[in-house]
């Protein structure tokens, strides 16, 4: 769920809040392409070399890997930064997967404040990031969908309508005014948008393994506030804990459709949120030598790099 400033499949139904995320990328994990290759060979014989040779190719001569995404996967504030335009580290997590794997090739084109419309499209002077993609790339990962939500907004209303009811839910209620779950609703718009990013991964590099990346645990998961840190009221922690779960159900639930490996970073990040102290935080509850504010630091970056690997070997 950045706040960097900056298909036709129908849209999910929300699920209940309390689903479990981890339950949700466990079911998302579609069938690898290596192992699909080689299903179509033994089933066809010689019929089939190229799909056999595709799979040899990437393991004699290393993963050609691209980076897409938003602020989560770009990392803002950690240093070093080798791209300030978008707030890219060298220590965010498609560095970390790329030295892991010994990438032959890799391109990290994330930028903060993305979101699905700059995949294809512009983002002021930054070049589409699917441009980045070539037919012979072997590796996709993709973070995005939280700045579609305009969830820089919702935190910043959620801030704001605390001081009226400081124990209460004043967040929750201003966007569920008349019945209608507004938050809940802006990710059902988002899947259609994910969906069409995945087929246009598919198409521009048919050889990729895609990993759609989700984002990791910002409050507490058992719903506690910690206001004196983030100035929610307390009946908003949940809630904006429940969005982001929801927002990482669709997600996983889009990769399965579409073709691509969900990688679950909520589950891996529970006890390291935003409201824990420093050593023990994976996320930033503000601005600091750390990283961006409400967003993963090195830690926390490292964290997702070891959920990203440990689906693309599991």
């Amino acid at each position: 769920m950045p706040l960097s400033g900056r298909s036709s499949t129908p849209a999910p139904r929300e699920a209940a809040p309390s689903a479990s995320v981890a339950d949700a990328g466990s079911r998302a994990r579609a069938p690898r392409l290596a192992l699909a290759a080689a299903a179509a060979a033994l089933l066809v014989g010689a019929a089939a070399p190229g799909a056999a040779a595709a799979a040899g190719e990437r393991a004699a001569q290393g993963e050609r890997y691209v980076a897409l995404g938003d602020s989560y996967s770009a990392g803002p504030g950690i240093p070093q930064q080798t791209d300030t335009v978008c707030g890219r580290s060298d220590r965010n997590y498609p560095s970390l997967v790329a030295s892991a794997v010994g990438a032959a090739e890799f391109t990290d084109v994330t930028c903060a404040g993305a979101d699905t419309g700059h995949m294809a499209g512009s983002q002021e002077a930054v070049p589409p990031q699917l441009d980045a993609l070539r037919p012979d790339t072997t590796l996709v990962t993709l973070g995005v969908g939280g700045n579609d939500l305009d969830l820089a907004g919702v935190i910043t209303r959620c801030v704001l309508v605390s001081y009226l009811s400081p124990n209460g839910s004043p967040c929750k209620h201003s966007f569920t005014l008349f019945g209608t779950d507004e938050i809940g609703s802006r990710i059902n718009a988002t899947a259609p948008k994910i969906d069409a990013v995945l087929d246009e991964i598919h198409a521009r590099s048919p050889q990729a393994r895609i990993l759609l990346v989700g984002y990791p645990s910002l409050l507490p998961d058992d719903g506690t506030a910690c206001r004196a840190t983030i100035p929610l009221a307390v009946g908003d922690f949940p809630w904006v804990r429940d969005k982001e779960k929801y927002l990482n159900t669709v997600l996983a639930q889009r990769a399965d459709v579409h073709g691509a490996d969900y990688v679950d970073t909520y589950g891996p990040s529970v006890g390291h949120d935003a409201c824990k102290a420093p050593g023990d935080r994976w996320i930033e509850p503000a601005d600091s030598a750390e990283g961006a504010g409400f967003h993963p630091n090195a830690t926390g970056h490292r964290s997702m790099a070891d959920a990203v690997l440990a689906t693309l070997n599991g």
